[in-house]
This record gives C-alpha cells, sequence and structure tokens, in this order.
C-alpha cells in the first residue's frame, strides 16, 4: 500500500514549477531588446504559463487607441478581417483609467464591457493586468478563455500580476535601448555627414572649378580645354566612387528602430493601406532573434533592400491582386519570397533580358555581396517569384 501524499510537499512542489515557469518566461523576454519583440514573447509566454487560449498586450498612446498592440491565438487572416488596431474604450479604456487588475467569469456580462468586431473571437473568462512603473501604466495584458475548465482563479491573478512586474522592468529595458540606438545612430550619420561633406564636396568644388576652365578654353585653346574635361571626368568618377562608398554605410533607419522582421511587416501593412491590391507578411517558423541568431548588419539591410525592391516592382509593373512577403529561418539559411500574382513575363525568352529594367542586376549584387542567391521565376499570365537566400 503506498504512503499517502504529503499535501506540504506537493504544494512546495507546485510554487516550484510556478517559479521555474516564471523564471523562464522572463528570462525569455530579457533576451529580446526591440519593444516589439519584448511584447510579443510577454505575450505568448503569459498565454502559456496560464494555459489560456488568447492573451494580448496593448500600449497606449496619446491620442485614444494604442501605440503597440499583440495578440497570441489570432491568425494574420483573422487580424485582417478583425480590421484596425482597437482603441481605447470598453474594458480596455476602463483598464488603462482604473490601473487595477479585473478578473471575470464572462467579460460579456460586464458593465464595462461594449462591443467586439464581428470577426473578433467569442471572449468569456478573462484576466487583466496593467503594466505599471511606478504610478504609470505602461500598458495593459490580458488572457482570455482559459483551457483548463472553471476560468482563472485568484492564484493565476496573483502569477500574472508578478509576471507583469517583471514585464515592466523589460519593457522599460527595450525603450532604453532602443533610444540608445537612435543616439547612436544620429550620431553615426553625423559623422556620415561630416565623411560626405569632406570627401565629396571638395572635390565637387573642384570639379566645378576645372569645367569652367574647359568651357573658358573652348574656343582659345581646344587641346588644352579637352585636357580640363579629362580632368573634369575623372573627378566626377572618383566623387561617384566615394559617394556610394558613404551611402553604402549608411544603415536604413528602420532596421534599427524595429529591425528586420517587423519592418518587413510595418512595409506591407504601409503598402496595403495605399495600394488597391492586398499585400500580406508572413514569418514562417521561429524568428531568427528568437534563437539567439542574431543576423549580421550587411545581411539585414541586402533583405530588406531585396524585399523593397521586388515590392516596388510588384506594386508598379504586375498589375497583381495580391502580393505575398515570406521571410523564413531554415537551418543555415535564412530565406525571402516576394511573389505576386501578376502578368509576369517569360524569364527564360528571348526578352528574358528586360526584367534588368525591373532592378535584377541590383538585387542580384545585394545578394552575392553577403554571399546570397537571388532567383526569379515567372511566366506570362502566372505572376512572378522573386527569391533571395542568405547564410544565417
Amino acid at each position: 500500500m503506498s504512503e499517502p501524499a504529503d499535501p506540504a510537499a506537493a504544494s512546495a512542489r507546485d510554487r516550484d514549477a510556478v517559479l521555474h515557469a516564471v523564471s523562464s518566461a522572463v528570462l525569455a523576454v530579457t533576451r529580446h531588446l526591440s519593444v516589439r519583440e519584448v511584447l510579443q514573447v510577454i505575450v505568448r509566454s503569459a498565454a502559456r504559463l496560464l494555459d489560456a487560449k488568447y492573451a494580448a498586450l496593448g500600449v497606449p498612446d496619446d491620442d485614444g487607441a494604442f501605440a503597440e498592440f499583440v495578440a497570441e491565438g489570432i491568425s494574420d487572416e483573422q487580424w485582417a478581417a478583425i480590421g484596425p488596431t482597437p482603441r481605447q474604450h470598453g474594458m480596455l479604456g476602463a483598464m488603462l483609467r482604473e490601473g487595477t487588475p479585473v478578473r471575470l467569469p464572462d467579460i460579456r456580462r460586464d458593465p464595462r464591457f461594449e462591443w467586439w468586431p464581428k470577426a473578433h473571437p467569442i471572449l468569456k473568462d478573462f484576466l487583466g493586468v496593467p503594466i505599471t512603473d511606478g504610478g504609470t501604466v505602461l500598458g495593459i495584458i490580458f488572457l482570455s478563455n482559459k483551457r483548463t475548465p472553471g476560468g482563472f482563479d485568484e492564484a493565476d491573478e496573483e502569477l500574472l500580476t508578478l509576471f507583469a512586474a517583471h514585464a515592466a522592468i523589460a519593457i522599460t529595458n527595450a525603450r532604453l535601448y532602443e533610444r540608445g540606438r537612435e543616439l547612436t545612430v544620429v550620431e553615426e550619420r553625423t559623422r556620415m555627414a561630416r565623411e560626405l561633406h569632406d570627401a565629396v564636396s571638395q572635390k565637387l568644388f573642384s570639379l566645378r572649378l576645372t569645367a569652367r576652365t574647359a568651357a573658358a578654353l573652348a574656343r582659345t585653346d581646344p587641346e588644352r580645354a579637352a585636357e580640363a574635361i579629362e580632368r573634369v571626368e575623372r573627378m566626377a568618377g572618383e566623387a561617384l566612387t566615394e559617394l556610394r562608398a558613404v551611402i553604402v554605410e549608411l544603415r536604413p533607419a528602420e532596421l534599427d528602430r524595429h529591425g528586420l522582421v517587423e519592418s518587413l511587416r510595418k512595409q506591407a501593412a504601409l503598402l496595403d493601406r495605399l495600394h488597391p491590391m492586398t499585400v500580406a507578411f508572413s514569418a514562417e517558423g521561429e524568428a531568427p532573434d528568437e534563437h539567439g541568431l542574431d543576423l549580421a548588419p550587411e545581411i539585414e539591410v541586402a533583405v530588406l533592400r531585396v524585399a523593397q525592391e521586388a515590392l516596388h516592382n510588384a506594386v508598379r509593373h504586375a498589375g497583381a491582386a495580391r502580393i505575398d512577403i515570406r521571410l523564413a529561418h531554415r537551418e543555415d539559411a535564412l530565406v525571402l519570397e516576394v511573389t505576386d500574382d501578376g502578368v509576369g513575363f517569360d524569364s527564360a525568352g528571348p526578352n528574358g533580358a528586360g526584367v534588368h529594367g525591373l532592378g535584377l542586376p541590383s538585387m542580384s549584387d545585394r545578394a552575392q555581396a553577403v554571399g546570397g542567391t537571388l532567383t526569379v521565376s515567372s511566366a506570362p499570365g502566372r505572376g512572378t517569384t522573386v527569391r533571395l537566400e542568405v547564410p544565417a
């Protein structure tokens, strides 16, 4: 006959398991440095920690909406059907104003609840906690539809409150890191501007004087004028080379603010708003940064620039109804695909060279410069796919 279980020992094991889960979640958060990544990991960790089907986190802005809003348990297709990011009304607005935890068996029965868009999933049991720094509400995190029967209990509320306190530290640290990185970018761009002035503007000044000399000699001494024109051509080439060297060093500001994944996501969202076709972004598998595999800056720049060039071509020339941007990390490679369902072209036919007008040499050069490969697949009436694979 087995010995009866020791309730005290079982309780201690439960506490240890909870603390281990919180510790793992907090460590996962602190490995991420961009604010957006931190928010995503907080939401994912909270949902896993408390066994919730849905989780979301909103960071308010000063205009009655949310500067950032991330969710777990909702697909990209559902988000597209739901519509714009919510505003500070209903339960979300109440939590921001009151700054206290909210735990409900059914959110729909609470007088603070207002409405959801038609495509919004049905939420029932609800647990929300403010993320605060001193007296300031940095955001709100809430969970809904606990998978374990019975809904959220007091222990869940205490656990989410504990996690929110650690999340506040992670968000504050990420913001400080981003601000520090932005200051570094400003300093770097100031240095670049000085180099641009010193290396190029002086050469352009000399070029201008030499051109004037050539013009003055054109009628009286054609031979010396020709020599001056040759010097103009040589100096212009040197200035162009130095200008390109400076420009290549400039890293796109959006990469420093948001990182590669979020920069591509924002690019897709912007084009989707501005143009009649649907533009969608998806990141397949785990994002590289979540494995600690930080991409080299030159690879991030190459991937972003190729994506922008491919999107520009698709928007302007493809006549597409839909453009898909997919980014996937596969073993030791990062793969970008930009696919449209537009008119396409015969890339293998005699007019295949016409794709050079679509920036193919530029994209190929960027791929080769970082040890990657670029392929373009297309056929008349069957759309186009630009595929970039780079080492990661």
